[in-house]
């Protein structure tokens, strides 16, 4: 079974991670030296969270390294050099949990992909690419793909921050089934199709097919995952 995010080289306890830290948030930035908070962590940690000065708050760069901050008070706002969080602790490395786990889909309508990419953000996914497909009835392309791909990236940093996850997943746009078994060799890419192998952590990269099922030129040749146990033990 795969662990999450564990305690790597650095300072700090062993076995610390951003969830142990006791923290009541968690936010991504730039630079854990010089700690800069954007103006919409601001307001939810001051306006939403409704944070007093002193509570701890984690500052995470999204590549593994944190360390325990103390919000200052959303009085620091109006000061332009005093920082809303005041660094606490030393930094923490956390190792990224192996092997990388990888889950392409197809997108459909609406705002399921956002909640596609927010729940597997929560089971600790390290990657999620958008995949086009023969039979795709969304197809992202130009302007649209940036904006969407760009929402899903905020999707999962707000979802990565409130599952208190020390690497930020990659959210990788549009690509083809070949563009997605050239990006991952040589780890192999598996296919979701009902009749398939149980999922193993032998083969981490899996796409999940657009409604209408892959066409038959797509699942040639491929590995095909899909077969999972009931609480009974039947498949």
């Amino acid at each position: 079974m795969r662990n999450g995010d564990a305690a790597g080289p650095g300072p700090g306890p062993d076995g610390a991670t951003p969830a142990t830290a006791g923290a009541v948030a968690q936010v991504f930035v730039a630079d854990l030296d010089a700690i800069s908070v954007e103006r919409d962590d601001e307001h939810h940690l001051a306006h939403v969270l409704r944070l007093r000065p002193g509570e701890a708050v984690v500052a995470c760069d999204g590549a593994g390294r944190w360390r325990v901050c103390r919000f200052t008070g959303s009085e620091a706002r109006r000061t332009p050099r005093a920082p809303i969080l005041e660094p606490d602790g030393p930094v923490v490395t956390s190792r990224r949990s192996a092997p990388e786990v990888t889950v392409a889909f197809v997108p459909v309508k609406g705002g399921r992909p956002e909640w596609v990419v927010q729940k597997l953000t929560e089971a600790g996914v390290d990657r999620v690419v958008v995949l086009d497909s023969l039979r795709a009835v969304v197809r992202w392309e130009g302007e649209r793909r940036a904006r969407a791909v760009e929402r899903l990236r905020r999707v999962t940093r707000e979802a990565a921050a409130q599952s208190r996850r020390a690497w930020l997943p990659e959210v990788v746009g549009t690509a083809d089934l070949d563009d997605l078994r050239s990006r991952l060799a040589p780890v192999p890419l598996a296919l979701a199709q009902l009749g398939g192998d149980a999922p193993a952590l032998a083969s981490p990269a899996v796409a999940v097919g657009p409604e209408g099922g892959w066409e038959a030129s797509e699942l040639a040749g491929r590995p095909l995952v899909g077969r999972f146990s009931s609480p009974t033990g039947r498949s």
